[in-house]
């Protein structure tokens, strides 16, 4: 991205700024990056998903030394989408092995089947990578994710998540740690009889796996239990030993010392996630402090924390008194932490570190980095040691790829994000982060104020994030505030925190939305008359909560948003199947509490527009719950717009989605709040309903 010279302002009204941030630079040549790993001294890869191709994701390789780019997916037309949808999220797409030899390859969930695909690597004797063969058999109905090589045994070792096959809507699924035989494809299953498994792990001489396990009601981040046991001759896994966990404390991402010794984890005993270590049989923690060194395990393939050398692990954590996310170096035996200036405040969706100790003792690092003002890159760091590593600044990374190629001039366009602590319900306090407009060109006359936009999070169980979002820049480079807000439940502040929606989803995460937007108003920072409010996902459903419960916002955007509690918590997939049970209560026996705090059962409350955007093969909010949703609040006369997704799951993945979703979301405000506003030509025109009849 270019930079150009700040140029006079003018008075505009919203509607009247012109900004280069159109949905169109937001999709075209955009990469959605993740998941980034050396394979060598001198390759990383990584995954890249592309709304241009219609939200397919690739594997990408490239040489760090000379960098350029390539596919290692073959292109649209033959090759396959590599993406699992182990748990419907997924995440550890792939795993790379025999890198640097003539047998490198990689093994992959293929998006459109499920099944183990493998395809060799470029090497020096075969420039090209070769074509993907599959590795398990069709029509199984398995699915794997979070793949691990053992090398002892030429084998995979995975979760499977096993769907019986022509079982329809209602099929049976059985989570397990498998074993993959990759000659044959065979699956032996090597632990089992929990309803969860996650982070399979093998010590480096082979000898045990290490692995997490949870069940319903928990999800991964309630509570759950580390496990190892050894690897038997035939491969089979001897009597499991509990490292650590239980209902009420939750246990992530074992990592093995070189010499297999120790067992670091992450648990939250401390109120936090932080950093433990098992030696001699024996649990103690490694650094103890307030702040998270974990992440709430929506998808596989997360690893925020690395053995960097020199008894120093290299992690990342979420410091509630630090915007974003801080990379350190932790001290494995006093626990000293030594924060390092990497630049970055974000580290990809699937966050991730990954170290490589090469061949002539230096120390490499490869990541998806992000900050308040830089789009996702995926970058590289080689240092001398770990003191060099220590001492290291943000312009010692390269940059190997952008998250897109577009020369497109945004100095002066960008808002920088500020974060905020403020009053709510009960004498506590929320966050939020705060971004103020910000145009170059245009400011509002004298005596007006912005427009606000807050941004609820899905999950609910997740955080915002604190990285350039040109989402975000979209409205704020048009004259809007926006508030990204962390209410309780949220995650990177600790246990308590995370525990606040404990039967309290729909309250309090409304509660924190509404006063954030009170607080701006109060501050005059913003219109206290032309409020809006959008989510997607649980984000949704708290958008709707907002305007079905509460006299605060003007108008509302529900993306793939639950409507109705009871048919959520009746018809959604697995891994979610029963995480209503400690947000609301167990269902059905808590009917009456999930239609008290459904917007389906509350639709006289709603007195504000609201638009819909909703893909039609979604299997986690079923799109019935938007079009039922629309039909109540059409019958009720108040403007409204449903907009349907052909092709789209649970969140947009095709350019032409995102575009008409980001336009539309902004035409329907313009309409409904009075200010200039229209779709793009080249976009399918939005219909909303009462208008006519409306006084907006």
């Amino acid at each position: 991205l270019s930079v150009t010279t700040a140029m006079p302002q003018q008075e505009a009204l919203i509607g009247e700024w012109v900004s280069p941030i159109s949905s169109q630079v937001i999709t075209q040549g955009a990469r959605k990056l993740a998941d980034a790993r050396w394979i060598s001294d001198d390759e990383v890869v990584w995954l890249e998903g592309r709304p241009s191709e219609g939200g397919r994701v690739v594997l990408v390789s490239s040489h760090v030394s000379a960098p350029a780019p390539r596919d290692v997916t073959p292109s649209p037309d033959s090759g396959p989408n590599v993406r699992t949808t182990v748990h419907e999220y997924g995440g550890g797409d792939y795993v790379a092995v025999g890198a640097g030899t003539a047998s490198a390859r990689v093994y992959f969930s293929n998006f459109k089947d499920q099944r183990i695909w493998v395809q060799a690597l470029a090497t020096p004797a075969n420039p090209a990578p070769g074509a993907p063969q599959p590795v398990t058999a069709e029509g199984s109905g398995a699915r794997f994710a979070d793949y691990v090589w053992d090398a002892h045994r030429a084998r995979l070792v995975a979760v499977c998540e096993a769907h019986k096959p022509g079982s329809g809507e209602h099929e049976e699924v059985a989570n397990t740690i498998a074993a993959i035989d990759l000659s044959s494809g065979a699956v032996t299953t090597l632990a089992s009889g929990h309803d969860f498994y996650a982070m399979p792990r093998l010590s480096p001489d082979g000898k045990r796996l290490a692995f997490i396990a949870w069940d319903v009601p928990n999800m991964p981040w309630d509570g759950t239990y580390l496990y190892t046991a050894d690897v038997q001759a035939d491969g089979t896994l001897g009597p499991l030993h509990t490292v650590a966990g239980g209902p009420d404390e939750a246990v992530q991402q074992p990592l093995w010392s070189a010499d297999a010794s120790q067992l670091y984890f992450v648990t939250d005993t401390s109120g936090y996630w932080n950093i433990s270590v098992w030696e001699g049989g024996k649990v103690r923690p490694v650094c103890t402090m307030a702040a998270d060194f974990g992440w709430p395990m929506w998808v596989f393939g997360l690893s925020t924390y690395t053995l960097a050398g020199e008894g120093q692990l290299l992690a990342l954590l979420q410091d509630p008194k630090v915007a974003g996310v801080s990379c350190a170096l932790v001290d494995v035996k006093t626990g000293q932490l030594h924060t390092i200036n990497t630049g970055f405040t974000q580290f990809g969706s699937i966050t991730r570190l990954d170290v490589r100790h090469t061949a002539s003792g230096k120390l490499h690092v490869a990541c998806v980095g992000a900050g308040p003002l830089q789009g996702a890159r995926v970058a590289v760091l080689a240092a001398d040691s770990v003191a060099h590593l220590r001492a290291s600044k943000p312009s010692d990374w390269r940059t190997i790829r952008t998250s897109s190629d577009l020369d497109v001039p945004l100095d002066g366009y960008l808002s920088a994000p500020h974060a905020i602590e403020y009053p709510t319900e009960g004498g506590k306090t929320a966050f939020m982060v705060y971004y103020p407009p910000a145009n170059k060109d245009f400011k509002l006359p004298p005596g007006q104020l912005p427009p606000l936009l807050v941004k609820s999070h899905g999950g609910p169980t997740s955080a915002a994030s604190v990285m350039l979002s040109l989402g975000i820049q979209y409205f704020t480079s048009r004259g809007f505030a926006v508030a990204d807000i962390n209410y309780g439940g949220s995650t990177g502040y600790g246990r308590e925190y995370r525990n606040r929606l404990r039967g309290s989803w729909g309250i309090v995460d409304v509660d924190d939305c509404c006063n954030a937007a009170k607080h701006l108003a109060k501050e005059g920072l913003v219109d206290s008359k032309r409020l809006c409010i959008s989510g997607g996902s649980a984000g949704g459903y708290t958008t709707l909560a907002c305007l079905a419960f509460r006299p605060v916002f003007s108008a509302g955007a529900s993306l793939y948003g639950v409507a109705d509690l009871g048919l959520l918590a009746a018809d959604t997939h697995k891994f979610e199947s029963r995480y209503l049970d400690l947000l609301i209560g167990p269902y059905p026996a808590a009917k009456q509490v999930y239609d008290e705090r459904s917007p389906i059962c509350h639709v006289d409350g709603f007195k504000s527009p609201i638009i819909f955007f909703q893909g039609d093969e979604d299997k986690v909010v079923p799109p019935e719950q938007a079009v039922k949703m629309h039909d109540a609040v059409n019958g009720r006369g108040l403007p409204t717009a449903l907009v349907m997704f052909k092709g789209e799951q649970h969140g947009f993945r095709q350019a032409a989605s995102i575009r008409a979703a980001l336009d539309g979301e902004l035409f329907f405000y313009g309409k409904v709040l009075g200010f200039k506003a229209s779709m793009p030509e080249d976009l399918p025109a939005i219909h909303i309903d009462n208008m006519d009849a409306a006084r907006c």
